[in-house]
């Protein structure tokens, strides 16, 4: 027995000891059992059957067919679906998605953005993907949202963001086709020179740019006599990617054209996107310098079908039908030579949620299905430079994983029905509806 005047000692240290203990169990990481008829991984490895998946707090800790499930473990039991990794959408415009033309340049701010930005963020989880790198957004308030998902304060996916893209004077991140003595006021995303362009990579990501977007040649939706004419020089592209590298970002180069698209792989970019008029020497090009294509392929179905009941000029919709059909035909050029492929679909040109609809328009033009799954989970990762937190099932990676009712590599469009998404180990929707 311990003397006297030591035993308050010893109960106060018990109950810190019991303290301690009791909150390591209140903070022990949730253990649950995702099992499923198969499993694609997001490697392009063939389908695990029986497939079970072990879950710590927001990581997985095993994979396998069959795997023993430790006592205590919750289990959710998916039956006959198919389990894959949550998608990753690599270009997405997630605060905002067209309505009349005018109006949205006249009759909406950036407020009716944030608004309704947390809106389409829930579809785009809804629809299976747990990623998305945002590819502009006005006043930053891609990074509000960012912020306000990693804070829990709403439900959406992980957001890769860029804020505002950067462009020339009236170029395709300019507002053409107006009055010159009308203004708009905003934080803005021009900057012309090595100079101004240093600038203003440093001031996006002073306020949380977490990649850069460059707009390296014409664009379709815009007021701009070419779609595809370069629009910066080779120096200010080059500045742009070694100022972004300087800080530990990656360059997205939005690039139609073909000069342009080279001009920006040999700048250092990451990843083109959109990519619509590469020519054989971009394609080996890109794969030389392992760069990545991001290629909208589906949007040109929507916006041929609706821009023009929303009020948009005949020169944008004369743009969209040009090159529509072209950026397929070099999609299926691009896959067959082998160039890094990351999927990317410029949801916002269409409506959010709709995201999962590219995979059966990939498959369409070239990929199998399985090439289509992996441009949208591994390959999209490693893109991110995130290949050792997500893109696929594996030991250590996050907790974000998807299902679908039926097997995706004998129908595609089972991807379009996106049944069963967790994110970091959190439930979002079961049995299709969600939580």
């Amino acid at each position: 027995m311990l003397p006297r005047p030591l035993r308050p000692l010893a109960i106060v240290a018990l109950l810190a000891l019991t303290a301690v203990n009791g909150a390591a169990q209140e903070k022990a990481p949730r253990k649950l059992a995702v099992k499923a008829a198969r499993l694609i991984d997001g490697t392009g490895a063939a389908p695990i059957t029986n497939a079970v998946v072990l879950i710590e707090g927001d990581r997985i800790t095993a994979v396998g067919s069959g795997l023993a499930i430790p006592k205590g473990t919750e289990i959710v039991d998916l039956g006959s679906a198919t389990l894959m990794p949550g998608f990753i959408d690599c270009h997405t415009h997630v605060t905002g998605q067209p309505g009349e033309f005018y109006d949205d340049i006249f009759r909406k701010s950036p407020i009716d953005n944030a608004v309704t930005a947390h809106l389409y963020a829930r579809r785009t989880l809804d629809a299976g993907f747990t990623t998305i790198r945002n590819a502009g957004a006005p006043e930053y308030v891609d990074i509000a949202l960012r912020n306000a998902i990693n804070r829990g304060d709403i439900a959406g996916p992980r957001i890769v963001a860029s804020t505002t893209a950067i462009g020339a004077t009236g170029g395709h991140g300019d507002l053409n086709g107006m009055s010159p003595y009308l203004r708009f006021e905003g934080i803005s995303g021009i900057a012309d020179g090595p100079d101004a362009i240093r600038k203003l990579v440093r001031t996006q990501i002073k306020y949380g740019a977490d990649v850069i977007k460059m707009i390296a040649t014409a664009g379709v939706l815009s007021e701009e006599e070419s779609v595809g004419a370069p629009q910066f020089t080779a120096e200010e592209m080059k500045t742009m990617v070694d100022e972004a590298a300087m800080w530990g970002r990656k360059v997205m180069a939005h690039a139609h054209g073909s000069e342009g698209i080279k001009r920006a792989i040999r700048a250092g970019v990451a990843s083109v996107e959109h990519a619509s008029l590469i020519d054989d020497e971009g394609i080996e090009l890109a794969k030389a310098k392992g760069t990545f294509l991001v290629m909208d392929v589906y949007n040109d179905d929507y916006i041929l079908a609706e821009y023009g009941r929303l009020g948009y000029p005949e020169k944008i919709l004369a743009k969209e039908r040009m090159i529509g059909r072209l950026q397929r035909e070099n999609f299926r050029k691009a896959v067959k030579a082998g160039a890094k492929m990351a999927f990317g679909t410029d949801a916002g040109v269409y409506p959010h949620g709709w995201n999962g609809k590219q995979f059966a328009t990939q498959v369409e033009w070239g990929m199998t299905p399985m090439q289509a799954i992996v441009s949208a989970t591994s390959s999209a990762a490693e893109l991110l430079g995130w290949s050792d937190k997500a893109g696929t099932v594996a030991a250590g990676r996050w907790a974000d994983l998807v299902a679908v009712s039926g097997d995706p590599l004998a129908n595609i469009k089972e991807l379009e029905k996106v049944q069963f998404v967790m994110k970091g180990g959190v439930v979002y929707k079961q049995g299709g509806v969600s939580k």
